[in-house]
């Protein structure tokens, strides 16, 4: 294909099974070669999900590839020339390398400067392309996921409504047959045999770039990663651990919003600060720029009050933590009891609820709430008087003499003793304004225990998701802990007993980073 005028050209490409691809492909004017960038299509979107971004590299000298993933695509559930969908499989993960010879055959690419970058569905596919692909030099995943289970069924806990959210949007594409696999268990409302049937599946190791880690290591593509503190999909935690096992140039930037929020609209060609790093993450790795990006920190986290904090590793995040003791939920009259995060120690004590039932506490709805906290800094609210004592334990900390932004990942240890085996814990991290007791939401965590010793006490630990928030001074933090959420398909039996405790030997505590 000759040097061309934007916009660029549409394109089928053929896989190596016989189906077509649908593409958009850019080729700047000038000589070759050039470097090239492919761009696979997040989950139920096609080839031009990226035309803004595709036309603004090939503005700045790159051959860009935007193409439809294999299984999705304009007309594709009616078309028998697209594929299957196969949750990241073999398949897919060896279309980027068949986008990449097309490219090298059909245009004036170097084949010594190739990157690739997506959203979502086309970050994970990235990601593992590049563990199978030597010649991948710069990877770019936003919204994406490392490891699919982590992310889906985080601690045996699966997101309902997330699960939900991709089976249905699978029919925009078509299915193939483990994703008919899990939309028939999706179905039947069974999300835990939804995450269990990718488990299952012989092919699922090559799904979770986490799995590959190796290879992407022995690869060595400089490698940057972008996601929202509150995504519904594939939560940060998961990716900040892949992040610390990477052993290549890395950057990791994290911001407050959903699933996809922080950088659509530079998918589209507007000013968007994530594809803004993006792009001098490709100059620099593929052209060779000397802009700068090598030698910043590579670590940034933006605030819900918009502000960048860098740092060169996580250790830095973690570090000045406050280790808060747990201590007895007591009220006057029995009323409200609340427990308090102390650094004083907590003795021993016990405190039961009733599990299996919502409370006024919740992580809210999936895309909308994350969504609502990134554009509008509208996290999902909660008053602490009307959660109710019966059904979740309430600690609060002491009131902050002055602002501090909690960040990184919060651990909670709490000592448990369900009545029945099967014991869903959530728990919430507020910021609390002492005067009204109305609370935002800064993070939470889910955890599930399907074979729990029953009548016996028990230690539950649990990172909470990352996060970098801004604690005004005058507010002070909560602690909520129940055993239900609109979110999640837990498992505590409604009207089952959980009884949470502290001793020397089981302490409860909460760990938090403070800066």
């Amino acid at each position: 294909m000759a040097a061309q005028s934007l916009p660029g050209s549409l394109v089928s490409i053929p896989t190596s099974d016989g189906y077509q691809l649908q593409a958009y492909v850019a080729v700047p004017q000038g000589n070759g070669p050039l470097p090239l960038v492919v761009m696979p299509s997040s989950w139920a979107e096609n080839d031009a999900e990226y035309v803004g971004e595709a036309n603004h590299l090939a503005n700045d000298g790159f051959i860009v590839i935007s193409y439809s993933s294999r299984g999705f695509g304009i007309g594709c559930s009616l078309d028998p020339q697209c594929g299957y969908v196969d949750i990241d499989g073999p398949l897919t993960i060896g279309d980027a390398g068949t986008v990449i010879d097309w490219a090298l055959k059909n245009t004036p690419a170097d084949a010594n400067e190739i990157g690739i970058s997506g959203i979502s569905y086309g970050g994970g596919t990235s990601l593992l392309a590049a563990e199978h692909d030597s010649r991948i030099k710069a990877v770019a995943a936003l919204s994406s996921w490392a490891d699919l289970v982590a992310s889906l069924g985080a601690n045996q806990t699966p997101s309902s409504q997330g699960i939900g959210l991709l089976s249905l949007a699978s029919h925009v594409g078509k299915p193939g047959m483990l994703m008919q696999q899990v939309n028939a268990k999706v179905d039947g409302l069974d999300f835990m045999g939804a995450v269990d049937v990718m488990l299952a599946d012989a092919n699922t190791p090559g799904r979770s770039a986490s799995n590959g880690i190796g290879m992407l290591n022995a690869n060595r593509p400089a490698v940057l990663l972008a996601n929202a503190f509150e995504d519904s999909l594939f939560v940060p935690g998961q990716l900040v651990d892949f992040y610390n096992q990477l052993a290549v140039p890395k950057m990791l930037l994290l911001s407050h919003g959903d699933h996809t929020t922080a950088e659509m609209a530079g998918a589209s060609g507007f000013p968007n600060e994530i594809y803004a790093t993006v792009n001098a993450w490709f100059e620099h790795y593929l052209k060779g720029v000397r802009n700068g990006i090598e030698a910043q920190l590579p670590i940034r986290l933006k605030s819900q009050t918009g502000v960048w904090s860098t740092y060169a590793d996580w250790d830095a995040i973690q570090k000045g933590s406050v280790v808060y003791s747990l201590t007895k939920p007591t009220g006057l009259f029995g009323i409200l009891p609340t427990g308090s995060l102390s650094t004083a120690g907590s003795g021993s004590w016990q405190y039961g609820i009733t599990g299996g039932y919502l409370t006024a506490a919740t992580t809210g709805v999936a895309l909308v709430s994350g969504a609502l906290t990134g554009y509008l800094d509208l996290p999902p609210p909660v008053e602490l008087a009307l959660v109710n004592r019966s059904s979740a334990g309430v600690w609060t900390g002491p009131i902050l003499g002055q602002t501090q932004n909690l960040m990184g990942m919060s651990s909670l240890q709490i000592s448990v003793t369900p009545s029945t085996s099967q014991l869903t814990l959530i728990a919430y991290l507020y910021s609390v304004d002492p005067i009204t007791g109305m609370g935002q939401l800064i993070t939470w965590k889910p955890y599930t225990l399907l074979d729990a010793a029953v009548g016996r006490p028990q230690t539950v630990s649990m990172k909470l998701e990352a996060t970098d928030w801004e604690i005004p001074a005058g507010h002070r933090l909560a602690l909520v802990i129940d055993t239900s959420d609109i979110r999640y398909a837990g498992a505590t039996p409604p009207g089952s007993a959980v009884t949470f405790s502290s001793s020397a030997a089981m302490p409860s505590t909460l760990t938090v980073s403070l800066h």
